[in-house]
């Protein structure tokens, strides 16, 4: 049974450090497509939206995404989906596509707002390190009371 306490926050931290692993990722992958100094005209192939939720009294939300396809600077056509794009984007609209070269293209056509990626990163970021002080700090406490318990103290 005390394994429970350990094992279950830390599968807990696990995925919290591994999100944290992703936001940091892609917070690179868009800073690099915005400062790598490559654009191209892309088009918006499809825009659809996905819901979330909405049973048990739970809250609906509802993610926009959109497709674009574009033509890389080596000839290739790079086809990508991108979440939470502006709802006024539209099939068929043109846009202008941020991208970085290689063998893995990353690209996106969200305008570069730097200030705003990295308080959102950094805000997610500091969210899952509390999380995670907080599964470290029940284990501790689990582990000072299930201690203090076994020797008579309370």
């Amino acid at each position: 049974m005390d394994l429970l306490f350990y094992v279950v926050p830390s599968l807990m931290i696990a995925i919290a450090v591994f999100a944290a692993y992703r936001v940091v990722r892609r917070w690179l992958q868009i800073r690099g497509a915005w400062n790598s100094g490559l654009t191209a005209e892309g088009r918006c192939l499809r825009a659809y939206t996905t819901t979330h939720g909405g049973s048990n009294n739970s809250s609906v939300r509802t993610t926009l995404h959109h497709v674009y396809e574009f033509t890389a600077r080596d000839g290739r056509v790079v086809r990508f989906e991108e979440e939470d794009g502006p709802g006024t984007t539209v099939e068929g609209d043109f846009v202008t596509v941020y991208y970085t070269e290689g063998r893995e293209v990353v690209a996106t056509a969200l305008p570069p707002r730097r200030g705003k990626q990295a308080a959102a990163t950094f805000g997610i970021l500091a969210f899952l390190g509390v999380f995670v002080a907080f599964c470290i700090g029940f284990m501790i406490q689990y582990a000072v009371v299930f201690e203090t318990s076994d020797t008579g103290g309370f």
